[in-house]
């Protein structure tokens, strides 16, 4: 299988897939992963999943374990790149984690979405790089909580993160510009049973 192209969210990665794998594992560095929790979490085929993981265990990023048949992987904190190479991947990769986190906990959010130039980043689509993060947020939800869950978020990502609020009725109906505008724009659905779509 060919490599992937280097992503547009920010090229010193390998690959868009390489970048998803480190945000994930390097992001929550006490927990031991396997290659299909990585490959569910990611929406990558499994075998470019498991080829990447193999390039970064061989880099000593992440350290993997046998238990029967099952290879668990986790950050190898034993690297001092690791911290530095995690809060990056972090920056460019983790949001679709993080909004999930912060925003899915919260009462009548019906679907999360990113769009704006990350989510074009994301999708491909070359420029520079994002300075923040646009989080559409679809239901009735208390907005107080809503922007609480924004500066958690910020905090954690390290960029600007804004919110806007639409109903369901007027999501669905595009009756605005800009929900037309957004509509049309590449979007990152953000699930809230934790698949990125």
């Amino acid at each position: 299988m060919p490599d992937t192209p280097a992503p547009p969210l920010l090229p010193v990665f390998r690959s868009q897939v390489q970048g998803e794998i480190l945000a994930l594992v390097l992001g929550a560095p006490d927990v031991e992963w396997t290659v299909d929790e990585l490959t569910r979490r990611t929406s990558h085929p499994r075998q470019t999943v498991a080829n990447e993981v193999r390039r970064l265990a061989g880099a000593s990023l992440l350290s993997t374990r046998a238990i029967g048949r099952t290879k668990l992987v986790r950050a190898n904190m034993a690297n001092p790149y690791v911290e530095p190479l995690a809060r990056l991947a972090i920056m460019s990769f983790g949001p679709p984690q993080v909004i999930r986190e912060e925003f899915g906990i919260i009462r009548s959010v019906e679907q999360l979405f990113i769009f704006g130039s990350w989510a074009a980043r994301y999708a491909g689509e070359q420029g520079p790089a994002p300075h923040d993060i646009d989080v559409l947020v679809i239901g009735t939800p208390d907005r107080d909580q809503v922007y609480e869950a924004a500066r958690r978020a910020e905090a954690r990502l390290g960029r600007e993160v804004n919110t806007t609020i639409r109903k369901s009725e007027h999501w669905q109906a595009a009756d605005d510009g800009f929900m037309r505008r957004v509509k049309s724009s590449p979007l990152v659905e953000v699930p809230l049973d934790g698949s990125v779509v």
